[in-house]
């Protein structure tokens, strides 16, 4: 599956996640630190499993993905959908693509860039930040700060920088984890 959409795609984990009613209470503490939509999903239960790992990530994604100040969330919910997208990620892609659609009340422009990628948009801060995106994850080691300027004329100060590169580095991680622990299944 590779067709990137808004509509909700399930996800099967390739290790067992573990069972609220079994669970330790450490595993119960990492999963209760999450938010609460997200602590009954599979996902969420395999991580578990991994007490200790799961509390980290899910302290570090909240602060990244639902910092009051800095980029606007749905800017980061944009370029994490980006991200998903060069990294092949269709679940992590239908997931952000959506809170996009829902905090911006863009649904079309988000869908234009799943059918036929970010080279559509046509809004410049929305563009910059789907081009840099894309670049800083495909070739991280190739990024230059020349490369920040387009940003900047988008109108993203420095404290909007950083949260960009915090969001897009925090989906290399979380994109590898959920393509590795597990297959996305197609929407029903």
């Amino acid at each position: 599956m590779k067709r990137f959409t808004m509509e909700e795609v399930g996800w099967t984990p390739r290790i067992p996640p573990i069972e609220e009613a079994t669970a330790t209470p450490a595993q119960r503490a990492a999963l209760d630190a999450c938010p609460p939509a997200q602590r009954g999903s599979a996902y969420f239960r395999t991580l578990a499993n991994d007490p200790g790992s799961l509390g980290e990530r899910g302290a570090l994604f909240n602060t990244v993905m639902y910092a009051p100040r800095g980029l606007p969330r749905a800017d980061r919910e944009f370029s994490t959908a980006v991200v998903s997208m060069a990294n092949g990620c269709v679940y992590c892609t239908s997931v952000h693509a959506r809170r996009f659609a829902d905090l911006s009340k863009q649904r079309e422009a988000m869908q234009r860039v799943l059918e036929e990628g970010h080279g559509v948009e046509t809004d410049p801060r929305r563009r910059a930040i789907a081009d840099f995106s894309e670049r800083l994850t495909l070739t991280p080691g190739a990024v230059t700060a020349a490369e920040l300027a387009p940003l900047r004329a988008a109108g993203l100060d420095e404290l909007e920088l950083l949260d960009l590169v915090h969001s897009i580095a925090m989906f290399a991680n979380a994109n590898r984890l959920m393509q590795s622990l597990g297959e996305t299944e197609a929407p029903g």
